[in-house]
């Protein structure tokens, strides 16, 4: 019963977003529609937060008609360095989404309203140690935009829609969340427009089934880690399956990522504050991690999982220190310039725990092409960090088909095996792409799990059997294909063809009877 409502009031949260899509069609572009709908939804999200954590505490004293909401800013500015202390941001109640969406004289200046109140909360956070985490969170959502319409009055229109829109939407109380509703709107509008992003959609969002499955996967036998990252953290889809995984207090000392895109990293900040992790658990850092690493005081790390750019160009060699940097230097080799996949792969190692687990996506071509890659490999595989290499369904990525792969690298494995595992049929189709299913990500982690060979489905190489493959990875070398074809039974083809050929041979001992009887009346 209660699973049916969750879906019904998902659905019903959908719906809503969708009339405000439609309320907004043909003004603003759908990639640029996302940005403008979770800036309003973080606005009233972090609006509510405040009122509802200081009418709570003003309840306990029995102040039970109490609401902050109702305050003059004068009043509220008695508690504004103990807010920013312990919720990292404060709002004056005349700047509370809800009192800025009353305001009769919005549709004026609720542009220069908005620039206001968003320069205000980010300038509250600053000196505190919350200042990082909200400075910039409001860049993207420019209230003058010509995007929001040609005037000042059509922008400030538009504007008052959205606040109507999204005041409207049933996000229930964030003290409540019983659907996750500010988090799933999140995803619900990344899905929607991430194949619309201008880029292809798997750099800025993973599909929640396949976050669940590297999840799932880095935390075998655990629950609960010290703390999550993800070096190309994108929206930060990924590091946030961990706490649904895992449990609210599942990951102990927090959530650390770096993405180099602006505008995602604001993406992966707001995320966060819509999916209820305290400014002081999370740690996202903008900017190019495999030259210019953010978190080299946090790391090791207990779980690593990511789905960092295809074949992405980089420094390497150009840049005479990195041959020389602690995470690369090991494998005496840099990933080529033209394809930095292994040089993530490289820097995830080099920040995993000894106890950890890190799960990556990667492009099938790092496991078998030759020269620097192969040279990667190699030093991959001989000091036994390879796990799992695991070949996923094609078409699982928004904007791509490629057919993926997932490694998983340990550094304390118990054997000096790998396994490899050919999950390119688990799936379902759902309209143009394959989604994995619940039962699809179960059998692919029981398999991982058991770390036994199935035929056509599994195989548990050694180092040996790898170094004489040549250290391809591939997992089509080491797991046998299925085939399918039709099995011919050769004696029963034989006797059918026997039988044909009799037949016929009767068939033309009559036809020439026939001929020649018709000869002998003609003569």
């Amino acid at each position: 019963m209660a699973e049916i409502k969750k879906e019904q009031q998902r659905d019903e949260l959908h719906r809503a977003i969708w009339a405000i899509a439609d309320e907004l069609r043909g003004s603003v572009d759908g990639w640029d529609f996302k940005n403008y709908v979770l800036g309003t939804m973080f606005y009233r999200y972090i609006s509510e937060s405040l009122t509802n954590f200081i009418n709570e505490n003003e309840i306990k004293s029995n102040n039970l008609s109490f609401n902050y909401a109702d305050l003059t800013d004068e009043q509220a500015l008695m508690i504004k360095d103990e807010m920013i202390n312990v919720k990292g941001f404060f709002i004056l109640p005349s700047e509370l989404f809800c009192n800025v969406r009353k305001r009769p004289s919005n549709i004026d200046d609720l542009n220069e309203t908005l620039e206001r109140v968003f320069n205000h909360i980010e300038d509250s956070a600053k000196g505190s140690s919350s200042e990082s985490d909200f400075a910039g969170l409001f860049d993207d959502f420019d209230v003058n935009s010509n995007k929001l319409g040609s005037t000042v009055g059509k922008r400030n229109e538009r504007l008052q829609k959205l606040l109507n829109g999204i005041a409207d939407m049933n996000l229930g109380d964030v003290k409540d969340h019983d659907i996750d509703a500010f988090g799933d709107a999140y995803e619900y509008l990344m899905t929607m427009y991430a194949s619309n992003a201008g880029k292809s959609g798997g750099e800025f969002f993973t599909p929640s089934d396949v976050s669940e499955l590297l999840t799932r996967l880095g935390t075998v036998g655990k629950k609960e880690v010290n703390k999550v990252y993800d070096p190309a953290c994108g929206s930060g889809s990924l590091l946030l399956k961990a706490e649904k995984v895992l449990g609210k207090d599942g990951v102990r000392n927090g959530y650390y990522g770096q993405e180099i895109n602006i505008t995602t990293y604001n993406l992966c900040r707001i995320n966060m504050f819509l999916h209820d992790i305290e400014f002081d658990k999370f740690n996202i850092a903008c900017e190019d991690t495999l030259t210019s690493p953010q978190h080299w005081d946090d790391e090791p790390f207990e779980l690593i999982v990511s789905n960092p750019p295809y074949s992405i160009k980089w420094d390497g060699d150009d840049n005479p220190l990195l041959i020389n940097d602690g995470r690369f230097s090991p494998a005496g080799v840099l990933a080529p310039k033209s394809k930095a996949d292994l040089a993530f792969i490289m820097h995830a190692l080099s920040w995993l725990s000894s106890s950890g687990t890190a799960a990556i996506v990667c492009f099938p071509g790092i496991f078998y092409r030759g020269g620097a890659e192969q040279k990667i490999r190699k030093y991959l595989v001989d000091n036994n960090f390879v796990d799992c290499i695991i070949q996923l369904p094609s078409n699982l990525f928004f904007g791509t088909s490629i057919a993926t792969c997932i490694m998983v690298l340990k550094k304390n494995k118990k054997d000096n095996t790998t396994l490899f595992i050919d999950a390119s049929q688990k799936c379902i189709k759902v309209t143009n792409n394959n989604r994995l299913t619940e039962d699809n990500i179960n059998d692919i982690v029981n398999i991982f799990s058991e770390r036994e060979d199935v035929q056509y489905t599994a195989k548990l190489a050694s180092i040996e059997e790898i170094q004489e493959n040549d250290y391809n990875l591939s997992v089509s070398t080491y797991v046998e294909k299925e085939d399918t074809r039709e099995k011919i039974d050769i004696k029963v083809l034989n006797q059918q063809i026997a039988e044909i050929v009799e037949r016929e041979n009767k068939l033309r001992l009559e036809i020439n009877k026939i001929i020649s009887e018709i000869e002998v009346q003609y003569e």
